[in-house]
């Protein structure tokens, strides 16, 4: 599910890879070589009293959020943003558009949690405690799925690939990944059709999803299916996303697998597992 938080864009300083603030104090290392926890004291967020920077992007987590699974999300966040794992982002351009909305994800255990507002200029995405599960990935992709790989590409297109290319990956009608969206969903709906043609492979039903919102699942089923990520879920998933393969993709839905396998966007060909060897 993807629930984005939005407030006016302003300019951000790119920052550095696992920077920290001077104010900020070590929390717990967690043994992870990559990424350290730190104290959290940005202004407008300090009920999440830790986080985790990759590339720059702040994961805020609770204090009941475990440590595990905010360094996995740290984890999975580097290998979106840096595929093959040489240390450097894939694409500067997206990580660019990222820092300038200061992009952000936060981790909850309860749904009190939630803040009452967040700090004004930023994009953000939430991602639960117990909907992140590292297990699923040393389980043959069987079991609980981990959510965590759809929350954190849900910031990284919403903040990211969808402004650094609107008019090729926006989220709104008329851009080329929209476009192939109303193919796969049988039509151009800017709301929920009751009943889906029955020509759809995406027919995603929550009410509380405007269009924009669609193009955004869209692009996450898309490009996990084509990663991997749903070739053991069809009978989880299919009332909303038919297309769980790759070959599926390639061979129904053309539009977007030509898309999400363009070089010139530099997606990722491998999907993250949490264990960001750089």
């Amino acid at each position: 599910m993807k629930y984005i938080f939005v407030l006016v864009i302003t300019f951000f300083a790119i920052a550095c890879k696992n920077e920290k603030s001077a104010t900020n104090t070590l929390v717990n290392s967690g043994n992870d070589p990559n990424f350290t926890i730190v104290q959290n004291k940005d202004a407008g967020l300090l009920n999440f009293n830790k986080k985790v920077s990759v590339f720059g992007i702040d994961i805020y987590a609770v204090s009941k959020v475990e440590n595990s699974k905010l360094l996995h999300a740290a984890n999975i966040m580097a290998q979106y943003l840096d595929n093959n794992e040489d240390g450097i982002v894939d694409n500067s351009l997206v990580l660019d558009k990222m820092l300038e909305n200061k992009a952000f994800v936060i981790m909850w255990k309860n749904e009190s949690d939630f803040p009452s507002s967040i700090p004004e200029g930023r994009i953000g995405q939430d991602l639960g405690n117990d909907e992140t599960v590292p297990a699923w990935h040393k389980n043959g992709h069987t079991g609980t799925f981990d959510a965590s790989l759809e929350e954190i590409w849900h910031i990284i297109t919403a903040s990211g690939y969808s402004q650094a290319y609107p008019d090729v990956l926006g989220e709104t009608s008329g851009t080329t990944l929209t476009n192939a969206m109303d193919i796969a969903r049988g039509g151009h709906f800017e709301t929920i059709p009751n009943p889906y043609p029955t020509n759809a492979w995406y027919s995603y039903d929550d009410q509380t999803c405007d269009y924009n919102c669609m193009a955004a699942e869209y692009i996450y089923w898309s490009m996990s299916s084509i990663l991997g990520a749903q070739e053991n879920r069809l009978n989880e998933i299919n009332q909303e996303w038919k297309l769980n393969t790759r070959d599926l993709v390639e061979n129904t839905d053309m539009n977007v697998y030509q898309l999400l396998t363009n070089p010139i966007y530099k997606f990722p060909t491998v999907l993250p597992d949490g264990t960001y060897k750089h």
